[in-house]
């Protein structure tokens, strides 16, 4: 068995963290602002300067105007157009062998996500991923508001003494320094390295570095 770790769980992100779905996302995001007239997004270096949590807040950033058109309305036709094209991304490189090792050690892990529980919960099923994971914690709505009550009701509920929390945003840093654990964050998902190195977080340059970077 691999060297077991100091952290009772590791606790996942999927968007942009386990699962590469930036590029869609910036794709869906183009399409509502091409068919009202907006200035489209032209890079991924664009996209990580206006991405930000909540959701609102990165839709106010990129141009929508809520009195014309409301938050809730664009939500649906976002996750309308995302859906229709989830299937062809894919897990990063590395994913799988990461949560084989990590489940070796005896470490407990969890997905906690911005998703729609049934969303992720589809997404998930695709992978053959499942079974390395203890929890899978989607939220109730397409929102994306925030993912930080669902944790704090399962550190509650797992009494968690000791954790790691793995994401790709300062939305991932907020929820693990509200739950008290430790951080660590990602930058090829939906922010820059530099926006996450400003968070003063430990910062891997991709997933493969986490199994190395928990056993020291």
């Amino acid at each position: 068995m691999a060297k077991r770790l100091d952290y009772s769980h590791v606790i996942w992100d999927w968007n942009g963290t386990l699962f590469d779905d930036v590029k869609l996302c910036m794709s869906v995001i183009n399409t509502l602002l091409s068919t009202r007239g907006l200035k489209t997004l032209d890079s991924i270096a664009e996209y990580h300067t206006v991405f930000t949590f909540p959701i609102i807040d990165y839709y106010r950033k990129v141009g929508f105007d809520f009195e014309k058109e409301p938050f809730e309305a664009l939500a649906v036709e976002f996750m309308d157009l995302y859906l229709s094209g989830d299937s062809a991304c894919g897990l990063f490189p590395g994913t799988k062998s990461v949560l084989s090792g990590l489940q070796q050690t005896g470490v407990r892990q969890v997905m906690l996500s911005a998703s729609k529980q049934e969303v992720l919960l589809k997404q998930v099923s695709r992978y053959d991923i499942a079974d390395y994971f203890d929890e899978l914690l989607g939220i109730s709505d397409i929102h994306a508001n925030s993912k930080l009550e669902i944790a704090r009701a399962f550190a509650v509920r797992k009494n968690l003494q000791k954790a790691v929390l793995i994401g790709d945003s300062t939305h991932d840093f907020e929820v693990a320094q509200a739950l008290d654990t430790d951080c660590i964050l990602i930058p090829n998902g939906h922010q820059s390295k530099e926006t996450l190195l400003s968070c003063g977080a430990s910062v891997l340059n991709d997933i493969t570095y986490v199994p190395g970077f928990l056993s020291t």
